[in-house]
């Protein structure tokens, strides 16, 4: 084959998949706000969701930041969204299970987390809501599902949010508009490397 042909086949194949995908964006034809999931036991959930939060802040957006579970060490998102005004941040973990070692503080940090999640989904001016490790409160049922599934559905219908965490639940996977699973094949801790600043930090 020529490379004439080959630059010939190319072209044809390329102009198929754009008739494809002008098809599929011709079909999504409406505005609403997103339900986002990141979850599974790979790195990059909360990363993906805090992408999503610079490029909310990229358009002008207000976003409101709720952490569950971590709070125990200082993170470079925290000190980096902290800086800006259009943020609400709020971290309202005390570190994880295995640290804090006490059912009844860890249910009642996590009420606390999730009454302050719950103002940011009924606020109209809140854009963009990034509820950071959710999906460990409520596999452990520390808040209540439905009550969470209740105000999901509720939340202003142009408000995105974005829920972390490992072991998502199969209700919120089912309410859920985009659901990505982050999958682990090798993970610089199981070689002995101490979590690292602008990385895990």
């Amino acid at each position: 084959m020529t490379d004439n042909e080959k630059s010939q086949r190319h072209k044809q194949r390329m102009e198929k998949h754009k008739e494809i995908v002008d098809d599929k964006i011709a079909r999504a034809d409406r505005d609403a706000g997103v339900l986002v999931v990141h979850t599974g036991n790979g790195k990059g959930k909360s990363t993906a969701a805090f992408g999503m939060a610079a490029r909310a802040l990229g358009h002008g957006m207000q976003v409101g930041i709720v952490q569950f579970i971590k709070g125990s060490f200082s993170t470079g998102e925290e000190a980096f969204f902290r800086r800006f005004p259009e943020v609400s941040y709020h971290v309202m973990g005390q570190g994880y299970t295995w640290e804090t070692q006490n059912l009844e503080e860890d249910k009642a940090t996590a009420a606390r987390g999730w009454a302050q999640a719950k103002a940011l989904l009924e606020d109209p001016k809140t854009d963009l809501v990034v509820l950071d490790e959710l999906n460990i409160a409520l596999k452990f049922k520390y808040i209540d599902m439905q009550e969470v599934l209740d105000a999901l559905k509720a939340r202003p219908p142009m408000q995105h949010v974005v829920i972390t965490g490992r072991g998502a639940r199969e209700e919120l996977l089912a309410a859920a508009d985009t659901v990505s699973e982050h999958r682990e094949i090798k993970h610089a801790f199981q070689a002995g490397i101490r979590a690292q600043k602008g990385v895990e930090l």
